[in-house]
């Protein structure tokens, strides 16, 4: 029985079919050719026309355009649709899902039994949201005749894709994903079952302010660079903008962008280093947002691994700009992540709900489907004291199972097994991880932890080992097999080298 997955993040629909443990993504076309579902609804007057086809639209006929309605996924009213009866923001979204799923359904190959969403995690929030969100969802299966057998997390699908590559399931995953009118930060971790423990929506970081700020800036160069300006018709500036989304999209070095009229070609080389320039401010605010997350969430520890989607990670710069602000651990997921991951998913599920209201709505999946790496003999991660009372004093001593240790004034202080002669021991069932030992660094007055495994990381660009301050408060976790050992610092007053902190 074949199961197909969607993702419904509205940057870009996607759909995926798994059948006998075999999971391939799927290219369902519009009525165009064009196999890419951005979602977007244009209404011309007579009839509505949904995905590529509306958003060839935007710069032609702006107020007939509407991108916000999966996001606002409600009963309200949209801008958009007949005089005196505009389309609600929910009959958009059925109309748009509708005619994907029917071509989706028509690439598969096969009729599928089974079909699992993955779903945005602001759709996730709180109850409230949720109920009104996938009660609108499950609507929309009953009047199509889907068999629905779930609705998941779009974060946790993302992670459940076959063909992706592995993370570290001791460490937290952080999923950062942009969607139109923003991006989606997820933590997850993958003990037991892989499970979303916090998360967070930020609404001015998302791929149509992007888009529509790539295409004014392109636009003023080419204004000084030709002495055309695109806006001077809309169907001229819709033009230079389906370049300039190509262009932000395919990872090129260079393109030229060419607008034809009756008289002449206007032409201008760009560089994708000017994009890189463009695209600083919006890459800052996403980043800031990501560390504020992190700082905030009472589930983050130092280090994690960062996972981007494909189309997080196509944002010209911001994987530069993660790895100068200490992320190095960080996985880019393949295209179509979400969907292969449904998919994936829905392969555990033995039928469709007979019932849509017993439709399961996961944000937590079994570890066994998430891409993990092999565990490693050992692993240490550091939790910070989430406080919002400023810097703390460095730590003057380790606490290991009820027992202070004082760390002394010098430049180094190890934590490890006692064949490595560690200034800290760890507990004798950590002996058989012969190598394991962190060592920590004093410099400038404070204590720094150093992650030297993130610099082994597969892919990892070559850098200097990053490192986190160790505060009075932070606690240090070390994992070996199914032994964990927790060490706490503390500040005492008094103690050497108390008073330079205090």
């Amino acid at each position: 029985m074949a199961t197909l997955g969607i993702d419904l993040c509205d940057a870009a629909f996607q759909a995926a079919v798994a059948e006998n443990d075999n999971v391939r993504l799927l290219a369902p076309a519009d009525a165009q050719g064009a196999a890419e579902w951005p979602g977007f609804a244009y209404y011309d007057g007579q009839k509505f026309a949904f995905g590529r086809a509306a958003e060839d639209n935007w710069f032609v006929h702006p107020r007939r355009v509407a991108h916000t309605f999966w996001a606002r996924l409600a009963h309200e009213p949209s801008a958009i649709g007949p005089i005196g009866k505009a389309a609600a923001f929910s009959e958009l979204a059925f109309h748009f899902f509708r005619e994907f799923m029917q071509r989706a359904a028509a690439v598969a190959g096969t009729s599928p039994g089974k079909v699992v969403l993955a779903v945005p995690g602001a759709y996730l929030k709180d109850p409230a949201t949720e109920e009104e969100k996938i009660g609108l969802l499950l609507g929309m299966a009953g009047e199509l005749n889907l068999p629905l057998a779930g609705i998941v997390d779009a974060g946790c699908a993302t992670l459940c894709d076959p063909r992706a590559g592995g993370f570290n399931p001791a460490l937290p995953v952080v999923l950062l994903d942009l969607h139109l009118e923003g991006a989606d930060i997820t933590l997850l971790t993958a003990q037991e079952r892989l499970e979303r423990r916090d998360f967070i929506h930020l609404p001015q970081s998302g791929f149509a302010a992007l888009l529509k700020h790539f295409t004014g800036a392109m636009g003023n160069r080419f204004l000084r660079h030709t002495a055309f300006d695109i806006l001077e018709d809309g169907r001229i500036e819709q033009m230079f903008f389906r370049q300039a989304k190509d262009f932000l999209l395919n990872g090129a070095a260079e393109h030229r962008f060419q607008i034809n009229t009756a008289k002449r070609t206007y032409e201008m080389l760009a560089k994708r280093e000017q994009l890189v320039a463009d695209a600083q401010a919006f890459v800052t605010t996403l980043v800031q947002g990501l560390q504020n997350f992190l700082h905030s969430s009472p589930h983050a520890a130092e280090p994690c691994t960062l996972a981007l989607t494909d189309r997080t990670a196509r944002v010209p710069g911001l994987e530069t700009k993660l790895r100068a602000s200490g992320y190095h651990r960080i996985l880019r997921l393949p295209a179509g992540a979400g969907a292969c991951g449904a998919a994936r998913i829905g392969e555990i599920h033995p039928r469709p709900a007979a019932d849509l209201a017993d439709v399961p709505v996961d944000t937590a999946v079994p570890v066994a489907l998430a891409r993990r790496t092999t565990a490693a003999a050992w692993d240490v991660r550091l939790q910070k004291l989430r406080t919002a009372a400023g810097p703390r004093p460095s730590p003057t001593h380790a606490v290991l199972e009820g027992i202070g240790h004082a760390i002394p004034a010098g430049a180094r202080f190890t934590i490890g097994v006692g064949s490595l002669g560690a200034d800290l021991t760890l507990p004798a069932a950590f002996d058989a991880a012969d190598d394991c030992s962190i060592p920590l660094v004093r410099e400038g007055g404070r204590l720094w932890f150093v992650d030297h495994h993130a610099t082994r990381q597969p892919g990892a660009a070559p850098s200097p080992a990053p490192r986190t301050p160790v505060e009075a408060g932070d606690r240090l976790t070390f994992h070996s097999g199914g032994q964990i050992a927790e060490i706490l610092f503390a500040h005492c007053n008094g103690a050497p080298g108390a008073r330079a902190h205090d």
